[in-house]
């Protein structure tokens, strides 16, 4: 049994491997480190098991509504930590694009989680507007300070990390958390002084409604990515004109664009050839052009010649 399931991945290795002139990119990442979410994740949680405690024991919504931002920004880290730790492994003989997609899939199950953290703050803080409840405001400056300084720890950890969609997911959620205490100790600061109990809903709505955009922007962006969406940087119409430019080719169609793992573009497609002869020489130029002016360089492309009957079908009953 061992040999057999050595001969399988040797052979599924040997299906995968890439060749010369083949895309460079190999479906994972087996370079990324999780040493920086590792670091993230350990500081949130602990502080967000804190700021649970004090939030209850002082009253407070804002620090509450802080405290709920760090558990949900600690469930997005280990969502982010097991996405990489996934879209490290290596393509198989059941999943052949390798498992990057679920870096895509975890930023996507955050950005919901997150609306329905926001949702809950906005409830309770429009609960409290009509009925005010008493805060201790002097515990809520002092919490939410060293909470402000652990999300400034974990927020500057995780930019050094550009690559990952995940990771910037993760990030939005501890930028939210910033602004959460920021909003935090100017709340306990006013009641500490004035006794002004509405400013603790009404920050912790304000904080709400500025994680709302970016929120949706990861939601957004993620379900793009998973959808197989044409990468926001490439004009696919572009694309295909510059395909139907080149010497040699008479037309385009099935023409797919999509990105394979995040900031990997791959393209296939059926090209219309005049003299099928010339393939290896039309490929190639196609195959420099598409690199150098739309970074892309996962090209599969099939080659055909049309015959004259299939050109006067094509134009008396138009199909795809």
């Amino acid at each position: 049994m061992p040999h057999d399931i050595h001969s399988h991945d040797h052979k599924t290795a040997h299906l995968h491997a890439h060749r010369h002139g083949d895309a460079e990119h190999q479906h994972y990442f087996a370079d990324r480190s999780q040493s920086l979410l590792a670091w993230a994740l350990g500081l949130t949680l602990f502080f967000a098991m804190v700021e649970v405690v004090f939030g209850f024991l002082s009253n407070s919504l804002a620090l509450i509504s802080d405290a709920g931002h760090m558990v949900t920004d600690s469930a997005a880290l280990g969502l982010a930590l097991l996405a990489q730790l996934i879209a490290k492994r290596p393509p198989t003989s059941k999943h052949t694009f390798g498992f990057g997609r679920s870096e895509a899939l975890a930023a996507f199950v955050n950005g919901l989680v997150m609306l329905g953290v926001v949702a809950w703050i906005s409830f309770e803080a429009i609960q409290r507007l009509f009925k005010p409840e008493p805060v201790q405001g002097g515990m809520v400056m002092l919490v939410a300070a060293i909470g402000l300084a652990i999300n400034i720890i974990v927020a500057w950890v995780l930019s050094h990390d550009k690559e990952s969609m995940n990771t910037k997911a993760a990030l939005i959620h501890v930028m939210g958390d910033l602004l959460g205490s920021v909003a935090a100790i100017v709340s306990g600061a006013i009641i500490a002084y004035t006794g002004w109990m509405p400013i603790d809903p009404i920050l912790s709505i304000f904080v709400s409604l500025l994680i709302l955009k970016s929120t949706f922007g990861v939601i957004k962006d993620s379900f793009h990515f998973l959808m197989k969406g044409v990468p926001h940087h490439i004009n696919f119409i572009k694309i295909g004109e510059d395909l139907e430019a080149t010497p040699g080719v008479a037309a385009v169609h099935d023409l797919h664009i999509w990105d394979m793992s995040p900031g990997q573009p791959a393209l296939i497609g059926h090209l219309e050839i005049d003299d099928l002869s010339a393939w290896p020489r039309i490929l190639e130029t196609i195959k420099k052009m598409l690199l150098e002016k739309h970074g892309i360089d996962h090209i599969t492309l099939q080659a055909e010649v049309l015959r004259d009957d299939e050109f006067d079908d094509s134009h008396c009953n138009p199909q795809h």
